[in-house]
């Protein structure tokens, strides 16, 4: 099985161009779509943030808003939250690994290289696109502000970094372009398994 990390900044194109991984076959683990489960009610994380933090469990599910507000209150708290769910999404994604017989799994992973993620995996993608391109994507879902957009950005690596350190560059500028790559990236590496 080779893994491939998937990541790219907010507004590149990356949950579009993890379908498309998808449509030629891969297997897809995504890092939010844990964290969603983790939080829900049932979930994983709902017990440890019960006893962290009280406040963020609401209806039996974790709050990511009531979260927000106490990060913006508290400069620990993001560390803490950190320690209770970085665990549980690495046990998530040892458990799909363990389950699936893909060749290929494209783990999707937000903060790949941030959070050191890319010593787990064979290989990395990162997809990209221009500043303007992104900041008019992410404007146009209408679920933040510029400034919200801007601070977002702010914490993540520059696009740039993610780009030099990634095994391949996926550019997103159209859906066939990107496509297209995916598709060379997909033969290439079955190619090396094949070999």
């Amino acid at each position: 099985m080779f893994k491939l990390g998937l990541t790219g900044s907010i507004g590149m194109g990356k949950s579009t161009t993890a379908q498309m991984f998808v449509d030629e076959g891969c297997a897809l683990w995504d890092a939010d779509a844990a964290v969603h489960r983790l939080y829900a009610k049932g979930g994983a994380a709902v017990a440890p943030f019960a006893q962290a933090f009280p406040e963020a469990v609401i209806d039996g599910a974790v709050s990511r808003t009531v979260l927000k507000d106490i990060i913006g209150r508290d400069q620990n708290a993001l560390k803490r939250i950190e320690a209770i769910v970085h665990p549980l999404v690495g046990q998530d994604r040892a458990a799909f690994l363990a389950k699936t017989d893909a060749d290929i799994v494209v783990l999707d992973i937000p903060l790949l290289f941030e959070t050191g993620g890319d010593a787990r995996v064979d290989a990395t993608a990162c997809v990209f696109v221009d500043d303007s391109t992104q900041e008019a994507r992410v404007m146009e879902r209408g679920t933040m502000t510029r400034e919200q957009f801007l601070s977002i950005k702010a914490k993540q690596l520059p696009a740039s970094e993610k780009c030099a350190r990634a095994t391949y560059v996926i550019e997103t500028d159209t859906l066939e372009h990107a496509h297209a790559q995916v598709q060379k990236i997909v033969e290439t590496i079955r190619s090396q398994l094949n070999a």
